[in-house]
């Protein structure tokens, strides 16, 4: 089977999940820090080398407080939880913003490794697509140039997205680095995940025509 160096998951539909179970819309984010931890393990097993999680943006925090400080401690937790993995962890987004959590400053500079560091795991938190194209000088042309100017310039190229939740956009996702990635939704939401949707979606990703533009 092929199978991607990279994939990035848009963790969605907490909310709705949420009001479907009667709760809070603040209450669904404490339910999907179990399946990621479950994801970057299936991850592990097939042997893929890098995974981003697309934690919260900037345009999020326009969200009611009760929920931006719960997606924010979820966060928070879900490194502390992944740092019990065999990754190297980086973290990526606006840290000079007072939305960004300070708890997650130690991460955003380097990366560090946990256990044997098999896995690349970067989660972008309080990242938005101007934010990290903020550097970007008038006039750049070469895709080196562009690459280097970057914020997110240690995340590599995705290949395949996986967003759950049913929605079908990016919603600001690495807009670079996604530039050629195949993009597999699943209509279940987030804190439902299971193996077998990840697995569903690794069997599709075999079938694609991966050409790059070629």
């Amino acid at each position: 089977m092929r199978k991607p160096n990279h994939i990035a998951i848009i963790p969605d539909g907490n909310r709705r999940w949420a009001c479907e179970a009667g709760l809070q819309k603040r209450d669904g984010y404490d339910h999907g820090l179990t399946p990621g931890v479950a994801c970057l393990r299936l991850a592990q097993q097939y042997g893929i080398g890098e995974v981003t999680y697309y934690g919260f943006t900037t345009d999020n925090c326009k969200r009611p407080k009760d929920q931006v400080q719960a997606f924010t401690d979820a966060c928070v937790e879900a490194v502390r939880m992944v740092q019990r993995e065999n990754v190297s962890l980086l973290v990526v987004g606006n840290y000079d913003s007072p939305m960004f959590p300070k708890e997650l400053l130690p991460y955003v500079h380097e990366r560090t490794v946990f256990g044997d560091g098999r896995t690349r795991v970067n989660f972008l938190v309080n990242y938005g697509w101007e934010w990290d194209l903020g550097n970007m000088q008038t006039g750049t042309r070469s895709r080196k140039t562009i690459w280097d100017n970057l914020r997110s310039r240690d995340v590599s190229r995705v290949d395949l997205v996986l967003r759950w939740g049913g929605r079908k956009r990016l919603s600001g996702l690495l807009p670079v680095q996604t530039v050629y990635a195949d993009i597999f939704t699943i209509d279940e939401m987030w804190p439902e995940f299971a193996a077998g949707q990840f697995e569903r979606a690794m069997q599709w990703y075999d079938t694609q025509d991966v050409t790059l533009g070629g």
